[in-house]
């Protein structure tokens, strides 16, 4: 019995101890943002700024425009003349 209580107060000792790691740790790892939507905001803020994300699309389509405008404007003053 004796040997019982024994193991059984090193297990509780054992116990407590790591749950002091374990809140060490957390506390090691904490994050600085509140919320996973948070991170990925910055993330993307940061990948934008570093320019990984390419040119905007709008740019490109205001330019597909303007081609196709110049190329019907031209059309009509070939027809014209």
């Amino acid at each position: 019995m004796r040997l019982m209580s024994r193991s059984l107060t090193s297990l509780q000792s054992d116990l407590i101890a790591l749950e002091a790691y374990v809140a060490r740790a957390g506390a090691a790892l904490a994050c600085a943002y509140s919320s996973g939507a948070e991170f990925d905001a910055a993330l993307i803020a940061e990948r934008r700024a570093a320019g990984i994300y390419g040119p905007k699309r709008r740019r490109k389509q205001m330019l597909v425009t303007a081609a196709g405008i110049a190329a019907g404007l031209a059309v009509i003053a070939l027809l014209i003349v």
